[in-house]
This record gives structure tokens, sequence and C-alpha cells, in this order.
């Protein structure tokens, strides 16, 4: 019997980090929708019963083991991880001190290394198992005034072809998608915090070649495509939501 799209997670258990808000949130919602059981991973507590939520800091590994153990426990097995969580930074090389370097390295790399590793155990007994880490377009394409935050991403991207590779013979897909530009409490944060905010708004548009930013919901549909055994031959792939910002010039 062919799986239609408004089924396909039926019966299959679902972790998404950095699920509070934004880009996390919009695909816990949407996973829910499409059939799964949901447990978001945050620093902050999701209030209600959609979800099985906690809250663990990515950062502190004793945190990550025993929620993903929870969540195993809880909602009967895990299927498919999302490694949504991350933090950004500004600043050239010269910008940001090394303190800060190793803080946006610990959560957006080794954060997606620490939460891979426990449910590894939980996945490798999955049917349909499935990684989906969110990157981003500054892993691939230079862009001013964020070399360590592209660096944290370009890390994540090589970082999924290699897991991809290592997790085949385990029958463990792993895919990423590299979002634009997205409208996400992040994104406002950095507005908030410029000098001109409707200019910097303008300036971040502008480099979209569809002339908006990308929306939290778009960039969950790729997640969700990618982690869905509807994409069960799909692993080591980067898919771009970027409004066409890689691979796209108007003039």
């Amino acid at each position: 019997m062919t799986t239609s799209f408004a089924n396909d997670f039926e019966g299959l258990v679902a972790i998404v980090t950095g699920g509070a808000s934004g880009i996390g949130a919009a695909t816990a919602e949407l996973l829910r929708f499409r059939g799964a059981k949901v447990a978001i991973i945050d620093r902050t507590v999701v209030e209600g019963d959609a979800y099985l939520s906690l809250a663990c800091d990515i950062t502190n590994d004793e945190e990550v083991v025993a929620a993903v153990a929870q969540v195993a426990s809880q909602l009967g097995g895990i299927d498919i991880l999302i490694n949504n969580a991350g933090i950004g930074a500004a600043g050239t090389v010269s910008s940001n001190p090394d303190d800060e370097w190793r803080r946006v390295l610990d959560v957006n790399v080794l954060g997606l290394v620490r939460m891979s590793r426990a449910a590894f155990p939980y996945l490798q007994k999955s049917d349909a198992a499935a990684i989906v880490n969110t990157c981003s377009i500054a892993s691939s394409t230079g862009l001013p005034n964020r070399a360590l935050y592209s660096a944290s991403k370009g890390a994540v991207e090589a970082l999924t072809r290699a897991m991809a590779a290592d997790y085949v013979p385990e029958h463990i897909r792993v895919n990423a998608v590299n979002p634009g530009t997205a409208d996400t409490p992040w994104v406002g944060r950095l507005l908030d915090a410029a000098d001109d905010r409707a200019a910097a708004q303008a300036a971040l548009v502008a480099r979209q070649p569809m002339g908006r930013l990308v929306s939290a919901p778009e960039v969950a549909n790729a997640i969700v495509y990618l982690a869905s055994p509807l994409a069960a031959s799909t692993t080591g792939t980067v898919l771009a939501v970027d409004g066409g910002m890689a691979g796209v010039r108007l003039s």
C-alpha cells in the first residue's frame, strides 16, 4: 500500500531540538499534523499537551542523554531526529573572542553531535530512521559579517555528509536543509539590535532573489520531506530553501 503525505509519520516518534519557536516550532507542528508523536527538546518548555516538551541544554551531555532516554521511554522509541537548535553570531574573524567561538561551536556543532550520539541506539531499532540537520546558506555562500556563524554551519554541512556515509549501513538516513534568511525570532532580534532596523531589514530582503525572507513553514516543509519515509532513497543531501540566494543571480 502506498503511503500518502497525510499519514506518512503515523506511528513514528520524532524529536525536534529548538522546537519552542521559529523553524523548530513550525517543524514540530507539521510533524504532528502528519501523524508523528513529537518531543520538543529546548531550553524553553512548550506549554500544553500537544507535545512531550523537555527542558534540556544541548551543551550538557548528561542532560542530552537523559532527555533522549526519556523520550524513548515515554513515546516508545525514536525514529526521527531533527537537529534544529542553534545560535547565531555576527562579526568578522577579528570581531568574536575565543569564548564566543567556543560557545557557538558548542551549540551548533557539538550539540548536534551529542543529540545524534544519544539517539543513535534508538534509531538503529527503527525501520524509518532519519536525521535532518538545520544548516544555513551561510555554509556555502560567503556572507559579510558572519564568519563564526558560517564556520559553524559549514561544519554542520560537512558533518551531515559524513554522518550519511557512516550511517548508511545502519539504515539511518541523514540530510540537511540550508535556509536562506528566514523570518524567525532570531532574525528579528538581529534587526532589533541594528542602528537602523528598517535599513537592515531592507538589506536582508534585497539579497534574496525572490524579494522576501524565507518563512519558517517553508523550511519546515523541506525538513519534514527529508525526514519522511516517502524520501526513503534520499540521504547525504543538503536542500537549499533560500529564495534562490545560492544559485540565482538577477544581474
